[in-house]
């Protein structure tokens, strides 16, 4: 399990990316990762992966509420 370096990080999305303390914590991690320009990113979206996620989630059809 890894340690997260809550100040390395706190200070990267603060002072690096200018970001308020509201804004940090309102991002998810994967969030702040891609603002920071780390991890493997997945690529571009194919169209085999849109229609998965589109199964995955559905629109609710209008009035159904």
């Amino acid at each position: 399990m890894s340690r997260i370096n809550w100040p390395k990080l706190m200070a990267a999305g603060l002072r690096g990316l200018g970001l308020t303390p509201a804004a940090f914590w309102a991002l998810t991690p994967a969030e702040l990762m891609l603002m920071l320009g780390v991890g493997g990113g997945g690529g571009a979206l194919t169209r085999d992966r849109l229609d998965q996620l589109i199964a995955a989630f559905p629109d609710d059809e209008k009035g159904t509420e």
